[in-house]
């Protein structure tokens, strides 16, 4: 039916929950600056952290929905300190932080299935995520999923996240794609489908253990309730 499927990934195609407030993260962040010379306590770089993620984000002023690569965050905690290290180091860092914030990640069940026979049907397949890449590329590599893309946009790369169009218009302007041969399927009822409404692309809505409490009309051009993405899509004839 469709030549372009957009998917966003957490709550959609991979099931993930993370809790950046443990004591448990913070005391093992802190220790992890510590032994590279930046003294901070586990309350001190909490704090910190919130602080600065908050004004990043409210420097970026052309959208209502910012986001930027959240390792500029740990590169200051370093610098604050008058540490200087190397962009390994702040990438380990980032990654450390995000390991110790993991409670689980895996694939929803049939999600290979889904994006292979998609692929076999000759369909192009791209992401479309609010995620940081520091992150989201290793937990895709991990998974086994990045060769089923055609392509991969994530929001950190470009300070703007879904539902704002500028986003959705990054994909569409750069592989020209025609929306009306495309759908986005998500399970954020204002991000994925909201957002590809303003840009007059159908879209799939799949209802899983992620998705926001749906307070308004839900605008999605196909809804599926319950069970997985796969068997929704298959009893729609969407795939």
């Amino acid at each position: 039916m469709y030549k372009n499927y957009i998917f966003d990934l957490y709550g959609t195609l991979v099931d993930i929950h993370t809790d950046e407030s443990t004591d448990f993260l913070w005391t093992n962040l802190a220790l992890f600056f510590n032994f590279k010379g930046a003294d901070y306590t586990a309350t001190t770089l909490e704090k910190m952290y919130i602080k600065k993620t908050t004004a990043a984000k409210n420097k970026i002023t052309n959208t209502k929905y910012p986001d930027f690569p959240i390792e500029n965050i740990f590169e200051e905690l370093y610098t604050d300190k008058n540490v200087i290290v190397s962009k390994d180091t702040i990438k380990d860092t980032a990654q450390f932080f995000r390991t110790l914030s993991i409670k689980y990640v895996k694939l929803y069940p049939k999600t290979i299935e889904l994006l292979k026979e998609l692929k076999s049907k000759g369909k192009n397949v791209y992401l479309l995520s609010n995620a940081q890449r520091i992150f989201t590329f290793y937990e895709m590599m991990m998974l086994d999923i990045t060769k089923y893309f055609d392509d991969i946009f994530i929001s950190s790369d470009y300070n703007v996240c879904k539902p704002d169009k500028q986003f959705f218009n990054v994909l569409i302007n750069k592989l020209h794609v025609n929306t009306e041969e495309s759908v986005m399927i998500g399970n954020d009822y204002i991000c994925d489908i909201e957002g590809a409404c303003s840009v007059n692309m159908d879209s799939i809505y799949i209802d899983s253990n992620l998705s926001p409490y749906i307070d308004g009309e839900l605008k999605s051009t196909y809804s599926i309730m319950s069970g997985n993405l796969y068997d929704g899509m298959k009893k729609l004839n969407l795939l």
